[in-house]
């Protein structure tokens, strides 16, 4: 049986670099991902990565076992990419295409087709760079909080409790990405359907 989080915390605390260790191959991928996906470059990403354990093990004893250490972690990494893209001044500059999330795009982005056709290949692929542009243009916050949420698969509270923020802030940040993101994808998608829209009163 895999040793817990907690216990794992314990024993680095009492000076076993082993168990810091186990912390490290636990969520240092999980922290790339969500690097990456804020910074959407891999330099960047692994700095946020190397920052991020650097400061949790400096704060390791005001770690409360009460909660979870992934949201912690999460929280660490969380600030550590903001703290470089504010000093890159790079808030809105997309590097690179993001990557798919684990198991296939998000629904909100997929479309519906029986075989994937070069127009839809090439739909798709101006789907990425739309999502891309969207996410881009958001707030830092608003960002963060729909990469947690449709792509890590992060709770509300867990969200909340990443960026400090309460249940209905949390809420909010997420409906204004993915109302943005259905705004500015809608067009595509009846484009791919060849459906028109429909008339107002419908």
């Amino acid at each position: 049986m895999d040793e817990s989080d907690a216990a794992a915390v314990a024993r680095a605390c009492a000076g076993d670099t082993d168990a810091f260790r186990v912390l490290v191959d636990r969520y240092s991928r999980k922290v790339f991902r969500l690097a990456y996906r804020m910074t959407r470059n891999e330099p960047d990403a692994e700095d946020v990565v190397q920052e991020t354990f650097l400061r949790a093990y400096r704060r390791l004893k005001q770690f409360e076992s009460r909660s979870s250490f992934g949201t912690w972690i999460f929280r660490i990494a969380v600030n550590a990419a903001l703290d470089l893209t504010r000093k890159l001044g790079r808030y809105e500059r997309v590097e690179q295409q993001m990557p798919e999330p684990e198991g296939g795009a998000h629904p909100l982005f997929q479309l519906p087709a029986p075989e994937p056709g070069p127009d839809r290949l090439l739909l798709s692929s101006e789907l990425k760079r739309k999502v891309e542009s969207v996410l881009a243009s958001l707030s830092p916050q608003v960002r963060t909080a729909f990469v947690l949420r449709h792509y890590e698969g992060m709770s509300i509270e867990e969200i909340g409790s990443v960026l400090g923020l309460k249940g209905s802030a949390t809420k909010n940040s997420i409906n204004r990405a993915v109302q943005k993101l259905r705004k500015e994808l809608e067009p595509l998608v009846v484009a791919q359907s060849g459906k028109a829209p429909p008339a107002q009163g419908d």
